[in-house]
């Protein structure tokens, strides 16, 4: 039987153990599913005018990089679309994974509703990650605000 640094005890095998530190990582039966089928995955280059923007974020210490596509309907207000690709580790892809699906619900939220996702919210969707993961839902999140901020920007110049 192992423990957690919470003493939880755990009757399982750890997902991923250090073996400088002995440090465990545990990973929710979420984070695992959205890693072995992420939902709204890219796989192949984007059709020209598939998406209306797009936006990316990287963290070069950890090595993760997210790519985010975004189609914004008529008016400009609900997001129909969104498909990402992220070179990371299971939770960076997890992270991914789930945002989409959280910003696809009953087929697509308001982009107001969808700025308003915490990387906490993705994590509590997740069933929690480790806290050396939490980056991951965070550049989730960067990447999407990023892609809106680009989105903006192209609504702001054709307006002139």
């Amino acid at each position: 039987m192992s423990t957690t640094k919470t003493n939880k005890k755990i009757n399982k095998s750890p997902d991923f153990k250090n073996k400088k530190t002995d440090e465990c990582w545990y990973y929710s039966t979420k984070v695992k599913d959205h890693f072995f089928n992420p939902r709204n995955f890219l796989k192949e280059t984007p059709e020209e005018g598939e998406f209306d923007t797009e936006g990316e974020v990287g963290n070069f210490k950890c090595g993760d990089i997210f790519h985010m596509w975004l189609k914004i309907d008529k008016t400009g207000k609900k997001i129909e679309k969104l498909a990402w690709k992220t070179f990371g580790c299971g939770p960076a892809i997890a992270s991914a994974s789930m945002f989409s699906e959280m910003v696809l619900e009953r087929g697509g939220i308001k982009i107001e509703n969808a700025l308003k996702i915490t990387p906490q919210d993705i994590i509590k969707r997740l069933g929690g990650v480790p806290s050396r993961k939490i980056h991951c839902s965070v550049m989730a999140h960067q990447a999407f605000r990023n892609a809106i901020e680009n989105f903006q920007k192209l609504k702001s110049e054709q307006s002139e």
